[in-house]
């Protein structure tokens, strides 16, 4: 049955798909886009860029820095010169470009980028509604260890130290959202490579959509906006999940670190968090307050360099910019497949653009 519907009628607010790196996002990203009545972004991360958005008006090159980023105007196929220029504030120009993007679909983005600020997005979005996806941490922090053979990403000092901590800050993020009567959907990757159909209907229950069949498969779904890498293999395959049988490459260190900080996590939680792994070794050492004083000052110092980065970004001459990318581009063929520029996310946006289908 067709329908016409307003923008405001359909979608209320943005809705964030957030997770760990390597938690699974790309994937549930890539399923929830098949359904008619979803256009989310994938890794948009505008919301990151708060700078550029200050005293009740927006930088005038806003758009620009915002594609040197991370290219997502491009990779969406986004035609920025229908999206105002001047914008009162970020949530201004972040609605008008999802709304660009998805039509009268759901709009919103997806990325792991938000996994300890989603507090954050909450005041920014006063409408907005999250579903966060978990994984074990063991098995996250293996994915991106495969990972660094094609991303320089994975491969920076301290990202292990930030993935292992900020796997808690989420925990204490969908808390914050969940105190502060935010919609909240939160699923196991684990469940979703096992049960599809029963996960990904929770969703549309949650998101007060109908259930769509296609949603459970991957051989049709528009991955255009997915950069080209090696560690994106798996979500651009027609698979859902990979083999169970992969060789441990965590080291000894990192691993106790990891079972160390799970016991722990249990042990406060009564349990109930993290669902996975199921149990822990009973020989797992817990941290003490000096560790976790001292791992959570290092995961801020981590983390105050990667905002340092955007506000480069942000305030940087645009020139400078406009070289250092050209630059990198030319260094890292051989390392990193850039982002397809040049295949935009047609299906996604028409499907989105049309009227909705129930």
């Amino acid at each position: 049955m067709e329908t016409n519907l307003t923008p405001t009628d359909f979608a209320p607010g943005p809705l964030f798909v957030v997770g760990m790196w390597r938690s699974g996002t790309s994937l549930l990203y890539s399923l929830l886009n098949q359904h008619p009545q979803i256009a989310l972004l994938y890794e948009g991360d505008l919301p990151l860029l708060g700078p550029l958005f200050r005293n009740g008006k927006s930088s005038s090159d806003w758009q620009e820095r915002w594609e040197f980023w991370n290219q997502a105007p491009t990779r969406h196929g986004i035609d920025l010169s229908k999206v105002p220029a001047q914008a009162p504030d970020l949530q201004s120009a972040a609605i008008a470009t999802w709304q660009e993007y998805a039509g009268l679909a759901l709009y919103g983005d997806k990325s792991p980028n938000y996994f300890d600020f989603l507090p954050q997005l909450a005041k920014a979005f006063p409408n907005a509604r999250f579903i966060v996806i978990w994984r074990d941490l063991a098995d996250v922090c293996r994915s991106m260890v495969n990972a660094r053979a094609g991303s320089s990403y994975f491969r920076k000092r301290g990202i292990m130290h930030r993935a292992v901590i900020g796997y808690h800050k989420l925990k204490q993020g969908c808390d914050s959202l969940s105190a502060m009567g935010v919609p909240l959907h939160q699923i196991q990757y684990e469940e979703l490579i096992e049960k599809p159909e029963v996960v990904l209907g929770g969703i549309c229950k949650f998101l007060d959509i109908r259930f769509d069949q296609r949603m459970t498969q991957l051989e049709s779904a528009d991955r255009s906006a997915i950069y080209n890498a090696v560690h994106h293999s798996g979500v651009k395959s027609d698979k859902i999940g990979l083999d169970k049988k992969r060789k441990e490459v965590l080291s000894p260190a990192l691993k106790g670190k990891i079972e160390s900080y799970v016991s722990y996590w249990k042990e406060e939680y009564g349990s109930t968090w993290p669902l996975y792994p199921q149990s822990v070794s009973a020989d797992a050492k817990q941290p003490g307050a000096l560790r976790r004083s001292f791992d959570n000052a290092l995961f801020s110092g981590l983390r105050r360099f990667d905002k340092f980065t955007s506000y480069v970004y942000c305030y940087a001459p645009i020139g400078l910019l406009r070289g250092y990318r050209s630059m990198k581009a030319r260094s890292r063929a051989t390392v990193e497949a850039k982002p397809e520029k040049d295949r935009f996310a047609e299906p996604a946006r028409e499907r989105a653009r049309s009227t909705a289908q129930f």
